[in-house]
């Protein structure tokens, strides 16, 4: 960018605290001070929590063994050109979303990073209208046709604005949520005349956007979950994504600051 003094930079991450919800069965995050105003005059703290609490980069070793962990990422990958798609005027409870809904209010181009605004962000833990259960268990999700166009266009990070990459009905919550699970499958008989275990077949489609996209042979696409901060004012816009996680040795995610960069006019 020529003109440093004309870019707008947006902050996509959430806050992060005691009560910040990890992703169902995790460990959430926990802080104690281990020293105040010591005779040094400093306040230190101490932090306990897994890696998947509020904005965090799952990174590839996270679901492929022979993966890459957090450190290895090189810049390049996790900064450059991308978009924004704005999705929340069809969003509904274990909605599904397709490339073409995508695609139909931006140009994607090959090698892209992609933000997707499912709208769902409003129920994250510091909004008003704050609805944990509905963030994590009933957030749209993909389309299994989405994971082979990722791949095709060889993205290289997405990012969305709630619990998980994957549908939540695709992920372990079917199993541990069955009351959910029933709603879904009912809304999804009701909508497109076919079941849960039709739409997301288990095992072969189980968590899709995680094990059929992380390794290596599949492109390497990974992605950050939990976005938000001021995804709103970047509706289907072209923009530079940076994701900045801490540069952790073996680690299989981090958490991270997600920055938009936009050149005004």
């Amino acid at each position: 960018m020529k003109n440093w003094d004309k870019v707008k930079m947006y902050d996509l991450s959430v806050p992060t605290s005691i009560l910040t919800p990890p992703w169902p069965t995790y460990e959430p995050l926990q802080v104690k001070f281990f020293k105040r105003l010591s005779p040094n005059g400093a306040n230190g703290q101490i932090i306990t929590t897994s890696n998947h609490v509020g904005t965090h980069l799952d990174g590839p070793i996270h679901f492929d063994t022979s993966g890459r962990d957090i450190a290895s990422l090189e810049m390049d990958k996790l900064m450059g050109p991308g978009v924004v798609v704005d999705l929340s005027d069809q969003a509904e409870d274990f909605g599904i979303y397709t490339p073409e809904d995508i695609t139909s209010r931006v140009e994607v181009r090959e090698g892209d990073i992609l933000i997707i605004n499912t709208g769902y962000h409003k129920y994250g833990w510091d909004q008003p209208e704050a609805d944990e259960r509905r963030y994590m268990l009933r957030h749209p999700g993909p389309s299994m046709s989405f994971v082979k166009w990722a791949q095709d266009m060889k993205l290289k990070w997405i990012g969305v604005d709630c619990g998980s990459a994957d549908h939540p009905m695709n992920t372990k919550i079917r199993d541990w949520e069955p009351d959910e699970a029933e709603k879904c499958d009912n809304l999804f008989q009701e909508k497109y005349g076919k079941g849960l275990n039709e739409i997301y077949k288990w095992p072969e489609d189980y968590q899709a956007m995680h094990i059929q996209m992380f390794p290596k042979k599949y492109g390497e696409i990974i992605h950050v979950e939990n976005v938000g901060g001021q995804i709103n004012e970047l509706s289907n816009k072209r923009v530079i994504v940076g994701n900045f996680p801490w540069k952790f040795k073996d680690g299989e995610a981090a958490f991270t600051r997600v920055v938009a960069f936009e050149e005004q006019e």
